[in-house]
């Protein structure tokens, strides 16, 4: 069973930056991907930004050109770095790794973006 456990959420004014980590208990090696997802309150959860094992990356259309996926396969980590945040970035954002025959998730970290 791998654990995955985010941080760097917090509170932040629009225009602000903050950059999101998920740190793996075992080896991202030979993965199909990694990806972060949000869920805002009253809404699903969507796919936010992917990384597949290798390198590929996709966004959905509001975040690109804002948030870059990134990994550290030495650290086992996943990263997400946010710029020019607005309000409606406010969500939950949770990890998630994709090892092709199992799916693991992220207890989540808060992200609220002040206008």
């Amino acid at each position: 069973q791998v654990q995955l456990v985010e941080s760097g959420g917090g509170l932040v004014q629009a225009g602000g930056s903050l950059r999101l980590s998920c740190v793996a208990s075992e080896s991202i090696f030979s993965i199909k991907s990694m990806g972060w997802y949000r869920q805002a309150p009253g809404k699903e959860r969507e796919l936010v930004a992917i990384i597949t094992g290798g390198g590929s990356t996709n966004y959905v259309d509001s975040v690109k050109g804002r948030f870059t996926i990134s990994t550290d396969n030495a650290k086992n980590t996943v990263y997400l770095q946010m710029k020019s945040l607005k309000p409606e970035d406010t969500a939950v954002y949770y990890c998630n790794l994709n090892r092709w025959t199992v799916v693991y998730w992220g207890q989540g970290t808060q992200v609220t973006v002040s206008s």
